[in-house]
């Protein structure tokens, strides 16, 4: 397994990645009607790469297949960290984000702010996010539970 820089020709693995990750891995945490809000679809992949290829984006990928992704915003926002469901809980996530992290503190970032869903809480307090608050967000007519979590860099 490696960790190396997005590129464009990995944008259709993500989307799929996505989508797949928020109905198979969320189901636990959410109910069908707020999974099909929140990824009704998956997403267009050039709208992805145009949105992803100027942040940090870190890809996991192993024998060619992409296994987690993470995209940094550079203000110090993780707007996306996912890892597929049958590459979860084997310390992928932990590697990929000690990546993304030490990009943050190259960036020279003081904090990381995430808006973490029920279910990625957990993996991001055991890294040292704190909650800041709790957010009910609206997709397409439906409300979802998610946090604002931040992590100190310093």
């Amino acid at each position: 397994m490696r960790i190396r820089p997005y590129e464009r020709a990995d944008a259709a693995a993500i989307v799929a990645l996505f989508y797949e990750t928020v109905h198979r891995v969320a189901a636990a945490d959410y109910t069908p009607e707020q999974l099909d809000a929140w990824a009704p679809e998956v997403p267009d992949p050039a709208a992805w790469h145009a949105r992803m290829a100027p942040r940090h984006t870190l890809v996991a990928e192993d024998k060619g297949e992409i296994l987690a992704f993470a995209e940094l915003e550079e203000g110090g926002t993780l707007h996306m960290f996912y890892c597929r469901h049958d590459a979860q809980r084997q310390g992928i996530g932990s590697r990929l984000f000690g990546k993304i992290q030490n990009a943050a503190r190259g960036l020279g970032l003081r904090r990381m702010v995430a808006h973490a869903g029920i279910t990625a809480r957990p993996f991001f307090e055991r890294r040292g996010f704190r909650v800041v608050k709790q957010n009910r967000v609206e997709r397409h007519g439906v409300a979802l539970t998610n946090f604002t979590m931040e992590q100190s860099l310093v």
